[in-house]
């Protein structure tokens, strides 16, 4: 994976595998402390101290069709180069909580990619699922909730056509207004 969207793709819909009915995605880019910092939690099936562990092998996965796990090995790998962290923190039938962090400026921080065409992509393909998605870069903020589209669309699907393209331009209008000057 060369682009951090696509980690965060890869960690939310092992969120789903899980049984989660709440993944909350938070990216928050801090430019006075050098950090950039992408949090994960959900509140799926959740995972014992000895599947915690398990989760850091490349060779270890609970997916039938693939015999490995690669993303959550590549995404600790990625944090590292870029001088972070990856921590892990699950409880067995209350879900996971995953927490990047990178140096914002570091010369081998892989670059954000396309986190609209993410979540859209997570929304479209499990819309039973609700996504929070909050993005921060210094002081600016947005956030998205599927909890209050939901409410406002009545019977309609999340994943409808005019749903998806209505969320699309929310998002790249919120990540418009908060990134930084050039």
């Amino acid at each position: 994976m060369l682009e951090l969207a696509a980690h965060i793709l890869d960690v939310a819909e092992n969120s789903v595998r899980a049984g989660a009915k709440t993944v909350a995605i938070t990216i928050n880019e801090d430019s006075t402390k050098n950090l950039l910092s992408i949090k994960i939690k959900d509140d799926g099936c959740g995972m014992t101290k000895e599947e915690i562990k398990r989760a850091f092998d490349p060779f270890y996965t609970t997916k039938k069709v693939r015999r490995f796990g690669l993303g959550i090995p590549l995404l600790a790998n990625a944090a590292q180069m870029a001088g972070g962290k990856l921590d892990l923190k699950s409880k067995k039938g209350e879900g996971t909580r995953l927490t990047a962090t990178f140096q914002l400026n570091h010369l081998d921080r892989q670059p954000m990619g396309n986190i609209s065409s993410t979540i859209i992509n997570l929304i479209a393909g499990n819309s039973f699922v609700d996504f929070i998605y909050k993005h921060r870069h210094n002081d600016r903020r947005f956030a998205l909730d599927t909890r209050k589209i939901r409410k406002e669309i009545g019977d309609l699907p999340m994943n409808h056509f005019e749903i998806l393209k209505y969320i699309r331009g929310v998002i790249d209008e919120g990540l418009s207004e908060i990134k930084p000057e050039s």
